[in-house]
């Protein structure tokens, strides 16, 4: 059957040829962007947020508070607490939000939040938006509450046409993540929304690390959203989406109560109903590390290719950064260093300081390119001095959620980002070491300086990385092995462990394509 397709382009090829003709000639509409802004710093002082922290912000001048939210269920919790608590503003950005079962339960309260009287603003990549159209039409019917896409694909199914018909700008992705009330806390990281990212689904667990923060940093996080708000790749759902009924709305939270009904939300139900964060919260009882806190972020332009270098979360981080004196370590699920970061990280090593990273196994990795990019600078990371460890697959069932797109990030072990310096500063955000993190899409992250927490990520490359993952090595004859530690001992593999002869094949055959950039 292939082979008469093939055999006969005349019957397919001008009806392709037409397709891509008619879809190149589809444009985006005109923005037609209403103005808004957070909520101005003096009325956040009077919600009740603002009146429970003014006292501990005020004691902690130039400083924020930072409370990890490393647990995955109270994650989820704190997110469903926080818009509980918001009284006048919720300001939501997201790469990925998945319509399943906490993704649906995050909507509804969003949608609760607009029917007390909150104003919210949803800002989403529509890369990762497959399957709720609908929702998010509906959503933006309510006259507390809208909707805006980044980067949005005129055709909706399949979206993937988009990357034909447009693919310098479809290409360019808003990988942010930040959730935020009243101008006055605000959870930023690497969590998506979706059930793999809280601990949700069966067969599929994540390293993954979120921060809250209250203090003068969410200021910087609101501003950072507005410009994104405003900016030239962002639309209003309804100038994209086929229209609804205001029925469609209440079918959402229809949808929201069977869920939180079934029997495998109750774990996340009854995390928030046990939850003490918005007591604490409020009672100015919740465990805050308050330390100097800065932004880096990338000016939304480069959604469009016009951000200038100073504009990018790279430049800003080479600012920040001092000179690494004793040690670097890195967390990143996709990791493609390219030569470039292969001799900057060999040098730091032939300056006496202590280099590990730690990124996902071949065997646990969702994105087969990605690791492609990786493994052909894996022996020369190795050689220069760079310690490696990979995060072991740690449930025999994940499978990847195709939902997140061609460039998507779902499925797999590992999807912190973090990275420690010296033990005294700690990078927290949705910045992956990769050239697509660095060059196509825009991200989010802090830079605190704080012992505790960077300590933390340092000590854990002592005992639950090596417990977790493959330690790479190079033996003696110049060979990659992969060394598995057990309490028992350990075994070591000759191959990427647990991977076949044509799947390891396939990497080899992705490495050797000139593909890093979009990597």
């Amino acid at each position: 059957m292939l082979h008469f397709a093939f055999s006969q382009p005349h019957r397919w090829l001008p009806a392709l040829l037409l397709s891509i003709g008619l879809l190149s000639g589809c444009s985006l509409p005109a923005q037609n962007l209403t103005e808004s802004v957070a909520l101005d710093p003096d009325s956040a002082r009077t919600t009740r947020l603002g009146q429970a922290l003014a006292a501990e912000v005020a004691a902690h001048p130039d400083q924020s508070g930072i409370h990890a939210l490393s647990d995955p269920h109270g994650a989820f919790a704190a997110r469903v607490l926080l818009a509980r608590t918001a009284e006048r503003t919720l300001d939501v950005q997201y790469y990925i939000w998945h319509g399943d079962m906490t993704g649906t339960l995050l909507l509804e309260e969003l949608h609760a939040a607009a029917d007390r009287g909150v104003r919210v603003r949803l800002l989403l990549d529509d890369n990762g938006t497959a399957g709720l159209d609908t929702e998010l039409a509906a959503l933006a019917l309510h006259p507390q509450i809208e909707v805006r896409l980044f980067n949005p694909f005129i055709v909706r199914n399949p979206k993937w046409l988009g990357y034909i018909t447009d693919f310098p700008r479809a290409n360019r992705r808003m990988h942010n993540k930040s959730f935020t009330a009243d101008n006055q806390a605000t959870i930023i990281g690497g969590r998506n929304i979706g059930d793999e990212y809280f601990g949700a689904t069966d067969g599929i667990l994540f390293a993954d690390l979120d921060v809250l923060a209250v203090g003068p940093i969410v200021g910087d996080v609101s501003m950072d959203f507005d410009r994104y708000w405003a900016s030239g790749s962002v639309y209003p759902v309804e100038h994209i989406l086929p229209p609804v009924s205001a029925r469609h709305l209440e079918q959402l939270s229809q949808k929201a109560a069977l869920v939180e009904m079934d029997s495998q939300a109750a774990a996340y139900v009854a995390a928030v109903a046990r939850s003490d964060f918005s007591r604490q919260l409020l009672a100015g009882d919740l465990p805050l590390e308050w330390a100097t806190t800065r932004m880096v972020t990338d000016d939304p332009a480069k959604g469009l290719g016009g951000a200038k270098p100073e504009g990018l979360l790279t430049h800003q981080l080479g600012q920040i950064l001092e000179r690494p004196r004793s040690a670097v370590v890195l967390v990143s699920p996709y990791f493609v260093p390219t030569a470039a970061g292969v001799e900057a990280f060999t040098a730091l090593v032939n300056q006496g300081i202590d280099v590990r990273i730690l990124t996902n196994s071949l065997d646990a990795t969702d994105v087969a390119a990605v690791h492609a990019g990786y493994a052909k600078r894996r022996r020369d990371l190795l050689a220069g001095g760079v310690q490696l460890f990979e995060m072991r697959r740690l449930s025999p069932h994940r499978e990847r959620n195709e939902s997140a797109g061609p460039f998507g990030s779902s499925g797999s072990s590992l999807h912190a980002k973090t990275f420690a310096v010296d033990g005294e500063r700690v990078f927290v955000g949705s910045f992956n070491f990769d050239p697509r993190s660095m060059h196509l899409n825009t991200e989010l992250g802090f830079v605190i300086d704080s012992p505790a927490l960077a300590q933390a990520v340092h000590q854990a490359f002592d005992t639950s990385i090596p417990a977790n993952a493959y330690d790479v090595q190079l033996d003696a004859k110049d060979r990659l092995v992969w060394i598995e530690r057990f309490d028992e001992g350990e075994v070591r593999h000759d191959q990427e462990p647990n991977t076949g002869l044509l799947k390891r094949g396939g990497i080899w055959l992705l490495s050797l394509l000139p593909i890093e950039w979009l990597l």
